[in-house]
């Protein structure tokens, strides 16, 4: 099983096979109601390896990720349409999208054995365009 990740806005941020490890899809719901509440949201984590650039390749994305992230909230670029692909045996099991995502929290960690480092990334759909947000799947 894979995972690829597009973000589309002033600039494109592409992750891909190698570098994403875990996805994990929230219906953000309030906990403390006995019905179901119209309050709803839908988030994402997405963590992954950064990778080096080596042999003529290109850097991956995640420098992009970063710049994302510290986006303020004043500026419109802050909101961008994000895609995610679950993939297994060449088949693409999800796509998750949300049309205007932001970042909650964005993190990386480095080692001296590890690698390059990690990353994990927060998103949210915004919350007054969570019907816009579209699960998809069965191909």
């Amino acid at each position: 099983m894979g995972f690829t990740l597009k973000v589309e806005g002033s600039e494109t941020i592409e992750l891909g096979l190698d570098n994403i490890q875990t996805v994990t899809y929230d219906t953000d719901t309030p906990n403390d109601s006995n019905a179901r509440s119209t309050d709803v949201g839908a988030t994402l984590r997405i963590t992954g390896k950064i990778l080096t650039a080596t042999d003529g390749d290109k850097s991956d994305d995640t420098m992009k990720l970063a710049l994302w992230s510290l986006v303020p909230a004043e500026k419109a670029d802050c909101y961008r349409k994000l895609t995610v692909e679950v993939i297994s045996a060449d088949q693409v099991v999800r796509q998750i999208c949300f049309p205007n995502a932001f970042v909650v929290d964005y993190t990386e960690t480095y080692g001296d054995t590890e690698g390059v480092g990690s990353f994990s990334l927060y998103v949210k759909q915004k919350k007054d365009k969570t019907e816009l947000a579209q699960i998809l799947g069965g191909y």
